[in-house]
C-alpha cells in the first residue's frame, strides 16, 4: 500500500487540482486544517502581490463521506482567483479572435524553466511553461501534505518547520529544539526561533527589495514521533533519506538538501560524528543526533531533521540579462509578479513533503485498508520493537 499524490493546474489557470491515493479507509479527514496549511503557504515577510488577491481554500471532489476517508482516491480541488483576469489568456478552448493582450512571453528569466522548457517542448510562447512551473503550484502540494498530516497525527507524529538562515543572515544558521519551533507564534513574519536574528533577515529582504533583487536562504523541517524501522536498508531506492531528498529537492527553488548535520559532519573525524548508542533499561536511544534520526536509510526513533537551501526566486525587478527567442537579440527578462523572499512558505510545503513521503513510509510498513486495521498492525509492532 502508497500514500501517493499527484496534482494538476496552471497559476492563472481556473484551479489547481489534486489526487491523494492510499489513505485508509475511516480516517478522520478535517477541511479546517487543510485550509490552515494553505495559509500558512500564503505567509511571510516578502511576499509579492499574488498573496494579496488568492484566498486559498481547499474543496473535497471525492473520497470523503461525512467527514471520514472512504479508501478511494481523494481529489481535491484550489479555485485560482486570479483566473477572472486571464480567462481569454489562459482558455483551454481555441479563440477566434486573440486577446486584446495575449500576455505572450519571448524574454526567458535566467534560473527558471523558460528557456529550458522552450526548447524541450517546442513552444514559442514561454507562458506554456511558466504557467506550470510556477510555485503556485506548491498550493496543491500543501493541501495533499495537509492530508498526510491527519494519518500521521492519529499516530502522534508531528512535523514542523523553522528558517533558520535568511540572505546569509545569520552568518551560522540557527539552531532550536523541537519545543521552541513548535512555540514561534503563528504571526510571527518570518517563521524564526531567534527574534534578533529575525529583525535582521527583514532588514536584509528591505534592502533587497529596494534593490530590485531576490533572497534564498535555510529551512529545516523537523518530525518527531516516528517509530523505528519506517524505510529500509535492503534497496537504494527503498532508502528512507533518498526518497526525503528527492522529495525535498522537488520544491521549487530548492537546489540542495541536508539531513542531521550532513555538512558539517562531511568534515569532522568519526568519533565526532557517529550517534553512540545507550540503554535506559526499557529502551535504546541516542546520546546525540547528528545523523538527523536516519541511519542506513532507516528511521532510528530520534527526530527527522532535513534542512532545504533555497536559491533566490528567478524573477527579479531589476531584471537580468537575457535574449529575446524570436529575435535573438539581447533583451531584459521578462517580469512577473514575484516575491523578494519565500523561504517561510518553502518550509510550510518542506513540512508537506516530508509529511506525505512518511506517511508513504508508514503506508508501506502497516499497510491496512481500514484505519482501524493499520492501527492494530502498528500497535503491535510497536509493542516488538519495545521487546528487543
Amino acid at each position: 500500500m502508497h500514500f501517493k499524490f499527484t496534482t494538476s493546474g496552471e497559476s492563472h489557470g481556473k484551479a489547481l487540482i489534486a489526487i491523494v491515493e492510499g489513505v485508509p479507509a475511516g480516517l478522520t479527514i478535517d477541511i479546517d486544517p487543510i485550509d490552515h496549511e494553505l495559509w500558512r503557504r500564503q505567509q511571510g515577510y516578502g511576499r509579492g502581490g499574488r498573496m494579496k488577491i488568492e484566498t486559498d481554500t481547499v474543496e473535497i471532489l471525492s473520497g470523503v463521506r461525512h467527514g471520514k476517508a472512504l479508501g478511494s482516491p481523494i481529489a481535491l480541488m484550489i479555485k485560482n482567483d486570479d483566473f477572472v483576469h486571464w480567462e481569454e489568456v489562459m482558455s483551454s478552448e481555441a479563440l477566434e479572435v486573440e486577446p486584446r493582450n495575449p500576455r505572450i512571453v519571448t524574454r526567458p528569466r535566467p534560473g527558471h524553466a523558460d528557456l529550458a522548457g522552450g526548447q524541450k517542448y517546442q513552444t514559442r510562447d514561454l507562458r506554456d511553461i511558466l504557467e506550470r512551473a510556477s510555485a503556485r503550484e506548491t498550493a496543491a502540494r500543501v493541501a495533499c501534505g495537509a492530508i498526510a498530516r491527519q494519518l500521521l497525527a492519529a499516530f502522534g507524529i508531528d512535523v514542523r518547520s523553522h528558517v533558520i538562515q535568511l540572505g546569509g543572515v545569520p552568518e551560522t544558521p540557527i539552531t532550536a529544539t523541537f519545543d521552541q519551533v513548535a512555540a514561534i507564534p503563528k504571526d510571527t513574519p518570518l517563521n524564526c526561533a531567534d527574534d534578533d536574528a529575525q529583525q535582521l533577515m527583514i532588514a536584509a529582504i528591505d534592502a533587497a527589495k529596494a534593490d530590485g533583487d531576490t533572497l534564498g536562504g535555510i529551512y529545516e523541517v523537523i518530525a518527531r514521533g516516528l517509530p523505528v524501522g519506517l524505510g529500509s536498508h535492503t534497496s537504494w531506492e527503498d532508502k528512507l533519506d533518498g526518497r526525503i531528498a528527492h522529495a525535498i529537492m522537488s520544491i521549487h527553488a530548492t537546489k540542495a538538501v541536508e539531513i542531521g548535520e550532513g555538512v558539517a559532519n562531511a568534515e569532522r573525524p568519526g568519533s565526532k560524528v557517529h550517534d553512540e548508542i545507550v540503554h535506559d533499561g526499557s529502551s535504546f536511544s541516542r546520546a546525540t543526533n547528528r545523523a538527523g534520526g536516519l541511519e542506513g536509510g532507516i528511521t532510528n526513533g530520534e527526530e527527522l531533521r532535513v534542512r532545504g537551501y533555497m536559491k533566490p526566486i528567478a524573477t527579479l525587478r531589476k531584471a537580468l540579462q537575457s535574449v529575446d527567442i524570436d529575435t535573438k537579440d539581447a533583451s531584459d527578462a521578462a517580469f512577473e509578479r514575484s516575491d523578494i523572499t519565500a523561504v517561510p512558505a518553502a518550509g510550510v510545503i518542506g513540512e508537506a513533503m516530508l509529511a506525505i513521503v512518511i506517511a508513504n513510509a508508514m503506508r508501506e510498513k502497516f499497510g491496512g485498508d481500514s484505519f482501524g486495521e493499520m492501527k492494530r498492525n502498528f500497535v503491535s509492532y510497536v509493542d516488538s520493537v519495545s521487546q528487543f
